[in-house]
Formats: C-alpha cells, sequence, structure tokens
C-alpha cells in the first residue's frame, strides 16, 4: 500500500490526472464515511471530499513532500467536517467526537469471522455499536478502515496510548457480549504486527 500510494503521489506531481482518480477511488469511500459522522449530511460530507482532492491537485507539485497521504487525507477531511460545524467549535473542541453519533459499517469478513455464527457476529456488531462515540470512532478507525494505531492517533490528535486504550476497552467489551473469556480470536484488530509504531 506505501508504494502504490508513493507511486500514485508521483503520478499527481507530474500531471497524471488518472492517478488523482486511482486515488480518490482508493480512498473516496471511506472519506466520505468518516465526513458522514462527523457532519452528519451526506451532501456536505460528497463536498468536503470533493474540495479535499480538488486541493490536493492544486498543490500537486508539493504532493511529494507529504510522507504519510493517508494521515493527510484523514486530517484535511477531519479539518473542513469541523469547520462546517464551526457554530459547535468550542464543544466540538472540548470534547472532539463525543457528541456525535458514530455509525459502523458491517465488520469486514476476515478468516476468523467467517468461523463464528452469524448469531456471535449479531452480537458482535451490537457490542460496536453500544461503545461509547469516541472508543467507536477509534474501533471503526482501525477494525474497519485498516488504520494503524499512530495512524489513527494523528488524525485524532491524541496519543497512541489513548488509541491502544480505547482498542483495549472495545475488545473488552465484545468479549463480555460474546462471552469469551479470553479475546485470542480477536485481538488482531491493528494490521499492525506492533500497533505502537
Amino acid at each position: 500500500m506505501d508504494n502504490q500510494l508513493r507511486h500514485l503521489q508521483e503520478g499527481i506531481c507530474s500531471n497524471d490526472e488518472r492517478a488523482l482518480t486511482e486515488l480518490y477511488k482508493l480512498f473516496s469511500r471511506r472519506l466520505l464515511h468518516f465526513s458522514r459522522t462527523i457532519t452528519r449530511s451526506d451532501m456536505v460530507a460528497e463536498e468536503i471530499v470533493e474540495d479535499v482532492f480538488v486541493k490536493l491537485w492544486s498543490n500537486r507539485s508539493t504532493i511529494t513532500e507529504i510522507d504519510n497521504l493517508t494521515v493527510y487525507l484523514y486530517v484535511a477531511v477531519k479539518n473542513r467536517s469541523l469547520n462546517v460545524l464551526a457554530q459547535k467549535a468550542k464543544s466540538l473542541t472540548e470534547a472532539p467526537f463525543e457528541d456525535l453519533d458514530i455509525v459502523t459499517g458491517n465488520i469486514a469478513a476476515d478468516p476468523y469471522n467467517r468461523l463464528v455464527t452469524s448469531e456471535m457476529m449479531q452480537k458482535m456488531q451490537q457490542a460496536v455499536e453500544q461503545l461509547p462515540p469516541r472508543c467507536k470512532m477509534i474501533f471503526k478507525l482501525v477494525r474497519e478502515d485498516g488504520l494503524r494505531h499512530k495512524e489513527v492517533a494523528e488524525i485524532l490528535n491524541i496519543a497512541v496510548n489513548t488509541v491502544d486504550v480505547q482498542m483495549a476497552i472495545a475488545i473488552k467489551k465484545i468479549c463480555t457480549a460474546l462471552q469469551i473469556s479470553k479475546p485470542a480470536g480477536i485481538m488482531k484488530f491493528s494490521p499492525d504486527k506492533n500497533p505502537k509504531e
């Protein structure tokens, strides 16, 4: 993925519109969902994501200077989404994401999930929906969007340790809901081998 993004960055820097289109295809769905959780508006979310990509194209000569394009895109969408909610800026700054109704998608299918019964998957999804808003947002970014703990920390402007703690809370609550004493099967929420890296 990192090599693919670097290749797309170089293409965009060289005025290749196809590279921008490919980048948009890679991220648009996730970024739309992310913006929608903040703005609660499909139309506003679409405008924000499009604006971010338009700005990226406008500044394409410096795109290769971006170290982590994934974090850059999420932060840009987050900042624009919060700007749209300027009238709530104070409460959002004091308690970011605490008052948001975070909507999660279906848990992605992997070898472990395919082995559990549909009833367990339903219980797991219900447990995720019952998580506190901040915990649910972090879980969604790690589990559904496949981001590293460090990337989530940068996007939400929180400590990596906070991400670790919130993921541990999520895992514990899900295990309790599924009546699992040892969370061996669902511990691999992060794509990182070492989530703190």
